[in-house]
């Protein structure tokens, strides 16, 4: 069954400012999968700020309830069936917590909670994944870095291809001379690193103009044949500044001097490390965002951190990422800009007052739970 819940109207005690358009009311079907253990806590402070952006700006933003992960597996016995992925592909975005947790650990491989994610991305055809790494400055001493490293700036974005390389490779394991023998194969074609190459290009012309592609071809094939495609898509973008780093390399720069980067384009597996990496340096791994998109708008938003089953049902996760992803939804999907610089800027008040959440909480600062947090934005709003 779908749950369906609209949320429209506009808030008359408060005029229209100039960010406001009165003639572009929109109307959007929004997939909310809640995903498992802490998860549904942070959707749902989503989805309050998110009913706070249709009643101020006079937009209709109708959900429909998706199974994905461990919750699926309860339900459907299958971590995404075709009648969930349906309902993402038929929505105009899709809003995810995050998946997996103890309880589904012991499942063979392709029946496990982080399966069904997979699959989604394939599904849609999300090729893109965009994981912002950027220090809010409130959260600065929380920073594992030393303060000078700080103090140049933190504020770059990895690209990271979604649905290639190892993990979409042939996984097996075989018996040989006596022993099992594990195998996993990372393949990847032109076409595949060329549109992502040309994301990473063009997420550079937005920014700073300067591009790090990301491998380790003094070993790997696979990295070989995604320089040759980057030098060819390099010549369309003279402006950009265009380098290469091995992976090993760029892991410690990003802890050294992650002030020298500016977009960083890569292959699945290394963007899933490194961004990690990067969205633990920003302060809180509970604050970074995440964007998935394909050839068209209809996109998939989520926090990069896991679901936290450790402190599921305490309402004391941060629910600042997943309301960030929302945010990011209305700017890249929706062409919502001015509502998704209106949440942005209710978080960045909220930390001005001293506001946070466990994983984040400093000297001086009050700490809150989920839903004050969520109650905090809101009246920013």
């Amino acid at each position: 069954m779908i749950l369906s819940v609209s949320r429209q109207g506009r808030d008359m005690s408060r005029p229209y400012n100039s960010n406001e358009r009165e003639n572009r009311t929109m109307q959007k079907n929004i997939t909310l999968i809640y995903g498992d253990c802490s998860s549904p806590e942070i959707v749902t402070q989503a989805v309050r700020v998110l009913d706070k952006i249709a009643a101020r700006h006079g937009h209709t933003f109708t959900y429909t309830r998706a199974y994905m992960g461990g919750e699926a597996i309860d339900k459907f016995g299958d971590p995404l069936p075709q009648s969930e992925l349906d309902k993402c592909l038929a929505s105009d975005s899709v809003l995810l917590g995050a998946v997996g947790g103890p309880k589904w650990e012991g499942l063979p491989g392709d029946q496990r909670p982080e399966k069904g994610l997979l699959r989604l991305r394939a599904g849609m055809g999300l090729y893109a994944n965009n994981r912002p790494a950027k220090i809010w400055p409130q959260l600065a001493p929380a920073s594992p870095l030393k303060p000078e490293i700080v103090a140049k700036g933190i504020d770059f974005i990895i690209v990271r291809e979604l649905i290639g390389g190892v993990y979409f490779g042939e996984h097996k394991t075989i018996e040989q001379n006596g022993e099992k023998v594990a195998i996993d194969t990372m393949p990847y074609s032109e076409h595949e690193i060329e549109r992502i190459g040309r994301i990473g290009f063009e997420t550079a012309m937005k920014r700073r103009k300067k591009l790090t592609c990301v491998d380790k071809a003094n070993v790997l094939d696979t990295s070989r044949l995604w320089r040759a495609v980057m030098h060819r898509l390099q010549a369309e973008y003279p402006e950009v500044e265009y380098s290469e780093m091995f992976v090993d390399n760029c892991a410690m720069q990003i802890c050294k001097n992650p002030s020298q980067f500016d977009v960083i384009v890569t292959e699945n597996m290394f963007g899933d490390i490194l961004s990690d990496e990067a969205s633990e340096i920003t302060g809180s791994i509970g604050m970074v965002p995440s964007s998935s998109l394909g050839e068209g708008t209809c996109g998939l938003y989520e926090p990069i951190h896991g679901s936290a089953p450790d402190i599921a049902g305490q309402d004391v996760v941060n629910p600042i990422a997943c309301i960030l992803s929302a945010a990011m939804m209305l700017r890249y999907s929706f062409g919502m800009a001015a509502e998704a610089d209106a949440i942005e800027s209710a978080v960045n008040a909220v930390l001005d007052a001293g506001l946070r959440t466990a994983d984040m909480m400093a000297d001086g600062c009050t700490k809150v739970g989920c839903t004050a947090m969520g109650d905090a934005i809101l009246a920013e709003i």
